[in-house]
């Protein structure tokens, strides 16, 4: 029987399938979905992790999570972190080389996403742009959102709440376009309410379309065809029965000879 230290995980096939339970765990807190968001496409485009999902606890609080190997997570976290300080909005940052397992079975560390990860394929870059406006107040959301519609060619694709009041609508489209719309979505928010915070992200990572929410509204749908329209009711034409002749009361008929 094999005996082994304590706190050693022995390396058997099954170990080996939960090796990503035991990777490292990097997070960085903001203060702005937009900010959380275009905070967690720096993180992902500056090392080689995997985006897990958002954390919003309210208040405006909004905490990026990312997995994968320690040198990695750190040099995510670090780049999460000055881009976070660049925008103003910086909250807090941690990184657990090894996080305790209990750890992961009760809070939402994405433990769950292990099959996917263990796959070690990078995520492709998408074709369209990306979009954010958030502002304090619904009214101004929708005002803007509807403004940013009418000006260009974008695609509104969600929108999230965070609590304090904040609400982020995400659009979708070329550089150009998006661009063109948050300059207009911009201008309305601020004549009817508050504008917190912009973000456009150029060329997001799967990981990070995911994570937002409606991501699957981009799923091309078959369209189905029109059902065939019939009549609820037929009506049949009205048939006229003729009466055939007594068979019995008809002369026999007579049989020619030919001399």
């Amino acid at each position: 029987m094999e005996s082994y230290n304590p706190g050693i995980i022995p390396h058997t096939p099954s170990t080996q399938r939960n090796r990503f339970r035991h990777s490292s765990l990097g997070l960085v807190s903001t203060l702005s979905f937009p900010v959380i968001v275009s905070t967690a496409d720096a993180m992902l485009k500056a090392s080689g992790v995997t985006l897990i999902g958002f954390e919003k606890i309210g208040s405006g609080h909004c905490t990026a999570i990312v997995r994968g190997a320690t040198a990695e997570v750190r040099i995510a976290v670090q780049a999460g972190v000055e881009h976070a300080k660049r925008e103003g909005r910086l909250l807090s940052s941690l990184v657990i080389p090894r996080p305790f397992p209990n750890l992961e079975v009760v809070l939402p560390l994405g433990s769950h996403l292990l099959e996917d990860v263990q796959q070690q394929t990078r995520s492709r870059h998408s074709s369209q742009a990306l979009g954010l406006l958030e502002t304090r107040g619904f009214p101004a959301i929708v005002g803007a959102a509807d403004a940013m519609l009418k000006a260009a060619n974008v695609e509104l694709t969600g929108y999230e709440t965070i609590g304090a009041g904040l609400c982020t609508v995400i659009i979708r489209g070329r550089v150009a376009e998006v661009a063109m719309a948050l300059q207009v979505g911009m201008a309305e928010a601020q004549r009817i309410g508050e504008l917190v915070a912009v973000t456009v992200i150029t060329r997001p990572l799967e990981d990070l379309e995911q994570a937002l929410p409606l991501a699957s509204y981009f799923i091309e749908e078959e369209e189905t065809p029109e059902p065939l329209r019939l009549p609820v009711e037929v009506k049949e034409t009205e048939k006229e029965l003729v009466e055939l002749p007594d068979l019995d009361k008809l002369p026999a008929p007579t049989k020619e000879i030919d001399f």
